[in-house]
């Protein structure tokens, strides 16, 4: 059976000749009994006329060439499989279970041009590579024009500092929240990865701040270290620049924009109400939450993003008791997975029992604190700079 559907796909590719019976014999004998040489000679033979009428061949016979290729290959050497591998990687109808089986090779020469190229590797395909194969091999993968979620969360979670920086810089690389979230971590001790992030255009904001609060710490500690005794100064000439450039990105995201223009036709329709807060905080919508937030209690955007960014409670607390909220709602913007806060049972009663204990007026005195430390600081740099302390 399988002699017969093999001549007729030789004779489909090669219209003048009704049968081609010298391969078919050639092919039984070399899996049979040839050699090495043999079978690659024959192996060639065959990907030869795969290669001729591909588009063309049928499902059961695109079949059979799969479980004749896979004979063929078994246990020749690793140039002849890196050759075919080479020549299968750009055919899009290239036999799936062989080129699973190459990508699947311990020997990087022979799966990192499937790796690279087919799309006869589905994304179940690659999130079993890169879960259980070398770092080679994520490697490889991070390169592909396109990569899903799912893929970028295993090569992420699993590779090593060059597969990271390749696949931050993929363009067609699209990344989950977590996955994001991740690669932030990384960031802190890699200046390089922080670069290649910072200019995602699908970065999220979030994000976006998290990489420049790392940066604004390292300057800081550099700075503070040269020069101790003016630690208070440092601090907050750093946090002035840093909410500068907080202000300068909001204006210039698109996202934000969006997320704004959305805001404001809705408070124009209808205020925002705590239930705005509560439904944007649970759905991790951290732009829409900051945006909510900010125009419920009216603060400022930067104060809003940085309490949601912060590891600490208190600020979320002060602006939530601020706003009106109730604990239901400050729960969920705690819970928020941008901050990483991971808060566990025993943690949240400590700090509801807090929160109930918390004034509104005093959160309210909190904020008009901050409003007028931030206007003396601006005008303290308006008028010629930060002094330092003697």
């Amino acid at each position: 059976m399988s002699d017969i559907a093999l001549s007729a796909a030789n004779r489909k590719s090669n219209p003048g000749c009704e049968k081609s019976p010298s391969l078919i014999d050639e092919l039984n004998e070399a899996v049979a009994t040839g050699g090495d040489k043999e079978r690659q000679r024959i192996l060639e033979r065959v990907a030869d006329l795969f290669a001729a009428g591909a588009r063309g061949y049928a499902s059961d016979q695109i079949a059979l060439f799969d479980d004749v290729l896979q004979r063929l290959s078994a246990d020749i050497e690793v140039k002849a499989r890196a050759r075919l591998a080479r020549r299968l990687a750009h055919i899009g109808r290239a036999p799936p279970k062989l080129v699973r089986s190459f990508a699947f090779d311990d020997e990087i020469a022979v799966a990192e041009p499937l790796l690279l190229h087919s799309t006869q590797l589905s994304d179940a395909d690659l999130v079993a590579n890169a879960t259980v194969k070398s770092q080679e091999h994520l490697f490889a993968i991070a390169q592909r024009l396109k990569l899903s979620e799912q893929v970028t969360d295993v090569l992420v979670e699993r590779g090593d500092r060059r597969v990271i920086q390749k696949v931050a810089a993929n363009k067609g690389a699209r990344f989950s929240l977590p996955g994001y979230g991740k690669l932030t971590n990384r960031a802190r001790r890699d200046r390089k990865l922080t670069l290649t992030l910072g200019r995602r255009s699908d970065l999220p904001r979030q994000y976006f701040l998290k990489l420049l609060e790392t940066a604004s710490a390292s300057v800081r500690a550099k700075l503070e270290e040269a020069d101790p005794q003016a630690v208070a100064a440092i601090r907050d000439m750093i946090d002035d620049v840093a909410t500068t450039l907080q202000q300068e990105v909001r204006k210039e995201s698109r996202r934000y924009a969006a997320a704004l223009r959305d805001a404001n036709r809705c408070f124009n329709a209808q205020p925002f109400t705590e239930a705005t807060i509560h439904a944007r905080a649970h759905g991790q919508e951290f732009t829409r939450t900051v945006i909510a937030l900010a125009k419920l209690g009216r603060f400022p955007a930067d104060l809003v993003e940085r309490a949601l960014l912060d590891k600490g409670e208190d600020m979320i607390l002060v602006l939530a008791k601020a706003a009106g909220c109730s604990w239901t709602s400050v729960k969920e913007l705690l819970l928020m997975c941008v901050a990483e806060r991971n808060l566990q049972p025993d943690d949240l009663a400590g700090t509801f029992e807090r929160y109930t204990k918390l004034t509104r007026e005093t959160a309210r005195n909190i904020v008009n604190f901050y409003g007028q430390r931030v206007k003396l600081r601006a005008q303290k740099m308006r008028g010629g700079g930060t002094a330092r302390t003697a």
